[in-house]
């Protein structure tokens, strides 16, 4: 669907160039966004290959350990038919380790490999479990306690404190979280209790 999206709003933007007779504008937008693209791909591609490596030192020197440990009583509740010591939890606690540091994209290798654990444990069911849908919402409605992408983009194109933005983020990603947990766990027990 997103394919069409993206190819409609390039079609109408061509039509209405030519339309207007800005196609010269166009030509020169096509060419510096092309070039910007690839310098915003290098920019990001630094950093995530960086904290991606201190995500990797960290999950081998046991940090993730200790990590998932702090976790583990909040994860218990959200989760309870899940081995704090498997594979999936361990998963799951990198995700969010991932996401609190503001690593969607690091984050995203462990969410699919906790997500195969979880369908697994769900008997690979072509239906989400209470706890593959309480992980996609806790995915998505991450907490970030220090946004690292958000602050390299601001930097990126220019802000001078592109991290002043922190109290924010913390704001609006923890009533978000709050608020997508609290619907999705309200939602299982709903479900639980009609059973």
């Amino acid at each position: 669907m997103l394919n069409y999206i993206w190819s409609a709003i390039v079609i109408v933007s061509i039509i209405c160039s030519v339309v207007c007779g800005n196609t010269h504008e166009l030509s020169n937008a096509v060419i510096d966004s092309g070039a910007a693209a690839i310098e915003l791909i290098m920019t990001m591609a630094g950093v995530m290959c960086l904290w991606s490596g201190i995500m990797k030192i960290a999950e081998q020197s046991g940090f993730t350990s200790i990590i998932a440990r702090l976790f583990t009583p909040l994860l218990r509740l959200l989760f309870p038919n899940l081995d704090p010591r498997g594979e999936t939890f361990g998963s799951i606690t990198m995700n969010i380790s991932a996401n609190l540091l503001g690593l969607g994209n690091t984050a995203t290798p462990f969410g699919l490999k906790a997500m195969q654990g979880l369908n697994r444990i769900n008997g690979q069911s072509k239906t989400a479990s209470d706890e593959m849908i309480v992980f996609v919402v806790m995915n998505t409605a991450s907490l970030q306690l220090l946004p690292t992408m958000l602050g390299t983009l601001r930097q990126t194109y220019g802000s001078k404190a592109p991290f002043e933005i922190m109290p924010c983020v913390w704001i609006s990603s923890a009533c978000a979280l709050a608020a997508a947990l609290a619907i999705a766990v309200g939602i299982n027990k709903t479900k639980i209790g009609r059973k």
